[in-house]
């Protein structure tokens, strides 16, 4: 288990952290966090936003709430979830107890974009003395909803178990999966990007310790259906071989926005010249400057017309002439306007072709979907604006389909793992028609299998 600082760690468990900006109650009754909310009004109006916007004009107040509750481990103590939670059990001694499959999700201490974690925790008890299950993920939660990186996590969950509980050894693995960054660069995104970046990472204490010893084989043996057949052996994982922000080259110019950054991690109880987070303000700007207001608009327009006078469609062509073309699977990236959050999936596209027309190409509708998902967005509007765009190149009879994971369904209060929403937007006879929406909805794939 990599070292730890252990008086500042102790003194943390045994008293808490509280830090952070003072929060204050709205006309409303809600907690109010007036420097972080400045700080967010800085970033979007370097994005080019219009703060009072309908849709803009609260995302400083629902971005700084969602910040404040992923972080609020640094004010909670690990010490008062397990108080009064050890019972004494008759032959509880010596036997390997582990609990599986506890979601959790933290912040990237590199980039501030949250990644999830499935956490497995195994140990043996001492002194007949045993933990009530459910608070091993109030445990983890608290080490979690910090800014974290993964190794240093399993570390803290696994000291704070062996110093609260005092068993003979506590093991901590972790699967964690970090929102992958696209070629952002290009007109074209790759399709073969693949949407999350996996790491595993370990710790343990006690009978743990050693990383031979037969009780991480019995451990593992128990984890294998997890997708876990072997524990880490190199420790301490590097942050550059973790998080994709270390692979950016651009450097952001916006010095008031980076400093906006800074703001915000000394509200949330941070030191931003701490060596981990010294970098981290750029990061997160480089990331979100993707998003910005640009003046892309003329460049797709010359795409479409060109694209048209390609096509030359005949619109009077009837539906019995033509057939169904399908476009599935198609990649695409956004960030959500409510929350500042990353969401992500996949297009699925279907269009009635006239006889004798070439299908447009699957680039073209990567152009099309990379344009409108490189802005601040909500996935119904990214779904309607995708639908009419293509029905100016391909004729009204025209439907989409966009399926996609929410960071802000895992990073705020409601936490719902595994969720994913679909949006859909009907144009000409799939509006219409059942049967012709039917065929199309049919064709689609499961979507869950590309899910982290």
């Amino acid at each position: 288990m990599g070292a730890l600082d252990e008086g500042h760690f102790n003194e943390e468990l045994e008293n808490g952290v509280c830090l952070g900006d003072c929060v204050e109650l709205g006309s409303e009754g809600e907690p109010e966090y007036p420097a972080i909310e400045d700080a967010v009004r800085v970033l979007l109006q370097g994005l080019g936003e219009d703060i009072n916007r309908e849709g803009i004009r609260k995302t400083p107040h629902r971005v700084a709430k969602a910040l404040r509750e992923g972080t609020r481990g640094y004010r909670e103590k690990a010490k008062d979830i397990v108080h009064g939670a050890l019972f004494p059990e008759v032959g509880g001694t010596g036997e390997l107890v582990i609990v599986r499959d506890l979601d959790l999700f933290s912040y990237c201490e590199s980039c501030l974009l949250p990644f999830q974690v499935k956490c497995h925790v195994g140990y043996v008890p001492s002194g007949k003395r045993i933990l009530g299950l459910s608070k091993f993920s109030r445990v983890a939660d608290v080490f979690a909803k910090r800014l974290q990186d993964p190794q240093r996590l399993a570390n803290e969950l696994c000291k704070a178990l062996q110093h609260s509980m005092k068993p003979a050894g506590v093991a901590v693995i972790l699967q964690c999966s970090h929102i992958g960054y696209p070629n952002i660069e290009s007109a074209i995104p790759d399709s073969n990007h693949q949407g999350w970046i996996k790491l595993l990472v370990s710790s343990g204490s006690g009978v743990f310790e050693d990383e031979k010893a037969d009780i991480w084989a019995d451990f593992l043996s128990l984890l294998k259906f997890r997708g876990v057949t072997d524990r880490p052996l190199n420790g301490i994982v590097e942050q550059q071989s973790w998080c994709p922000s270390h692979s950016l080259t651009k450097t952001p110019t916006n010095s008031a926005m980076t400093e906006a950054v800074s703001s915000i991690l000394q509200s949330l109880g941070e030191d931003p010249s701490r060596k981990e987070l010294v970098g981290t303000p750029a990061r997160f700007v480089t990331w979100l400057m993707n998003f910005r207001i640009s003046s892309l608009e003329m460049k797709l327009s010359g795409i479409i017309q060109n694209q048209r006078d390609c096509l030359n469609l005949n619109g009077d062509v009837k539906l019995s002439e033509r057939h169904l073309s399908l476009e599935l699977n198609v990649p695409f990236w956004s960030q959500c306007e409510h929350h500042l959050l990353p969401f992500h999936g996949v297009v699925h596209i279907g269009y009635y072709s006239a006889e004798g027309v070439i299908p447009v190409g699957r680039s073209l509708l990567q152009t099309i979907i990379h344009f409108y998902g490189f802005k601040l967005q909500v996935q119904e509007r990214l779904t309607k604006q995708i639908a009419e765009t293509v029905s100016t190149i391909l004729g009204e009879d025209v439907m989409v389909v966009v399926e996609a994971n929410h960071s802000c369904m895992i990073s705020r209060g409601i936490e719902k793992f595994g969720s994913n929403t679909a949006t859909t937007a009907a144009l000409g006879r799939f509006s219409t028609d059942p049967s012709v929406r039917a065929k199309f909805l049919q064709s689609i794939p499961d979507f869950l299998q590309s899910a982290p």
